[in-house]
């Protein structure tokens, strides 16, 4: 085993309440009951959930001070909370992990439930970037995606992003819509880039199992519409100044998300809240532990019951293939020698795949780096599968 470096730490805290799920949406997420027109969500009693769960996370992994390199806060909808226990939450979790002095701190929201005082009460409590779930900006398709929020509320939430005091903010945008065509897809991307978001989540809509599409599926376009869309909004996107950094991420200049960032290049994370999933690696055994916490809040908020589901350590069989699963999504050049720092392997082990790779022209490689090639891009799943 090789010395591994030890990676930035991230946290994803995941708040599992929306209004009505989304019939695309194979996320871990739970509607909410209304009483007396009230939402009836328990937001004190999981902030003390997530902060007990958070303890047992740090004892687990004896990473007590460790400082935190960014935080996600995901969902389900989290701009359903105050921004009053969003603060709590953050505050007691810098009791516990000191943050890094450039930290970022991302926070999702539904267009359909925010208004000016809560961004900006959202940015008050410490969120630093907001990723609005916008998907579309033409209502039929809005409708057809099982959306609360309509094409008013949706440019609305994006000027509010813009003013609310946070430093960034992304736009979440879908492609490939039900019945969709290549001028509607590069018209929702051009009003996207029109409201100044810094960052853009820009992906294709697939049906994945378990969901409602799954049983009952829309009738989607055609993989040449598909094609289409992709190569001409890339091409937008990059005409206006963005650069895409990762399979569905594209950025302003130094606008990418610190957060997923670290995801790709294999850094750690605990997860927690309901469904969370973390990865800590232990630098003095080499073991790369997965943790899986409770999905049901029912059971996430029951006092006697322990928020850890499921917890295994990855074989080391397994971590060539769970390396480039991540690094692979993005365009960058990466040193191989980031494989033996995070993985404790020798990089000797994927000399095999990576001359196959290099071969068949879905990787190149300069002084040491690899990089995906375009072709490799479009054959991604081909590429990974080398790796197994």
């Amino acid at each position: 085993m090789t010395l591994l470096v030890q990676q930035p730490l991230s946290l994803y805290i995941h708040i599992p309440w929306c209004v009505e799920k989304c019939p695309y949406c194979d996320f871990n997420s739970h509607t909410f009951r209304k009483s007396n027109g009230q939402q009836d969500i328990p937001e004190m009693d999981y902030v003390d959930a997530l902060i007990k769960d958070l303890d047992d996370d740090i004892d687990r992994f004896n990473i007590a001070g460790r400082t935190l390199h960014s935080i996600f806060i995901g969902g389900g909808t989290p701009s359903l909370f105050s921004p009053e226990a969003i603060a709590s939450l953050l505050e007691q979790v810098y009791q516990r992990l000191p943050a890094s002095d450039d930290m970022e701190v991302t926070l999702e929201a539904n267009p359909g439930t925010v208004e000016a005082g809560k961004f900006s009460g959202f940015a008050d409590a410490g969120v630093t970037r907001l990723s609005i779930g916008v998907q579309s900006f033409a209502s039929d398709k809005l409708i057809k995606l099982g959306r609360i929020h309509d094409t008013e509320q949706a440019l609305n939430a994006a000027a509010l992003a813009k003013n609310s005091g946070v430093k960034s903010f992304n736009l979440d945008l879908m492609h490939g819509l039900p019945n969709q065509s290549v001028e509607g897809a590069l018209d929702d991307l051009q009003q996207a880039i029109a409201l100044g978001p810094d960052h853009l989540s820009w992906y294709q809509l697939t049906i994945e199992p378990n969901t409602a599409f799954a049983s009952k599926p829309p009738k989607l376009p055609q993989d040449e519409t598909l094609w289409t869309i992709q190569e001409q909004g890339s091409q937008l996107l990059k005409d206006n100044g963005f650069t895409q950094y990762e399979i569905s991420a594209f950025s302003q200049p130094n606008k990418q998300s610190a957060h997923n960032l670290n995801y790709w290049r294999f850094g750690d994370y605990l997860g927690i809240g309901c469904g969370a999933h973390g990865k800590v690696t232990n630098l003095h055994t080499g073991e790369i532990t997965r943790t899986i916490k409770v999905k049901h809040p029912k059971g996430y908020l029951t006092p006697a019951r322990a928020a850890l589901d499921h917890i295994n350590v990855v074989q080391k069989d397994e971590l060539p293939f769970e390396f480039m699963m991540n690094q692979l999504r993005l365009r960058e050049a990466f040193p191989i020698s980031r494989f033996s720092e995070t993985t404790g392997l020798e990089t000797k082990l994927l000399d095999k795949p990576l001359s196959q790779a290099l071969i068949k022209g879905l990787l190149s490689t300069s002084h040491d780096n690899w990089q995906v090639t375009p072709l490799g891009h479009r054959y991604l799943n081909d590429l990974l599968e080398m790796f197994l």
